[in-house]
């Protein structure tokens, strides 16, 4: 239930809606385009180029490729369903940090493959969240959250219990999300690719922080 999850869960979630956020501002600006923290809309323009199969399919299929196998990633390193301290985020965190920096190195030396660990990245932190949360949290995209939102208000309309720690959470992903787009775009003006740097630094610095907490909460038992 997600009122038993952790008070600070929801500092966690915006961090890594603001991580995401900012990547997927970064991918609109500077990937010609490229959403890369979703694949709603990548698999609804490869259903379109598959007419043609064209080098754009080749492209929006790597692109849907990379998400998933960052998926199995997650997979790998997170064998449970529910949120439990000691699992290895920290150590998925930090790989989602090694995978954004490849990102950035490629697509600074102009190799669009830098596109395909950046969406990679980003699927390894949205199954990493599915994983702990039970598919209640999801910080790479917006839909759920906002259809959640939605249902929760009508429920409330219809004269049930309005869940406010649930709503609280939600928010704090959305605000985490819009406010990475907003810093993605400013890093982006400022520095063109260089602005992957920014998601870089704030995974590694929460891999770190989360070891931190870990071994601090271990030394008080």
């Amino acid at each position: 239930m997600i009122s038993k999850l952790p008070r600070w869960v929801e500092s966690g979630a915006f961090l890594l809606a603001l991580l995401a956020g900012t990547v997927n501002a970064v991918g609109l600006l500077g990937f010609s385009h490229q959403a890369v923290s979703h694949i709603s809309g990548t698999v609804t323009l490869l259903g379109t180029s598959l007419a043609s199969l064209d080098q754009q399919a080749t492209h929006l299929l790597f692109i849907l490729l990379s998400f998933l196998l960052g998926s199995v990633i997650s997979g790998v390193f997170i064998e449970s369903t529910a949120l439990k301290l000691g699992r290895r985020y920290g150590m998925a965190l930090c790989l989602e940090s090694i995978l954004l920096l490849i990102a950035y190195w490629l697509l600074k030396h102009d190799n669009h493959m830098g596109q395909y660990f950046a969406s990679a990245a980003c699927g390894l932190q949205n199954a990493m969240l599915t994983t702990f949360s039970g598919a209640i949290v999801r910080t790479t995209h917006m839909t759920g959250i906002i259809t959640d939102l939605g249902l929760m208000i009508g429920a409330k309309l219809r004269g049930q219990q309005f869940d406010y720690r649930k709503a609280k959470l939600f928010m704090s992903i959305f605000i985490g999300f819009l406010s990475g787009g907003l810093v993605g775009a400013h890093l982006y003006s400022a520095f063109q690719i260089g602005a992957l740097l920014g998601p870089v630094f704030l995974s590694a610095l929460l891999a770190i922080t989360y070891w931190i907490f870990l071994a601090n909460k271990e030394a008080r038992h």
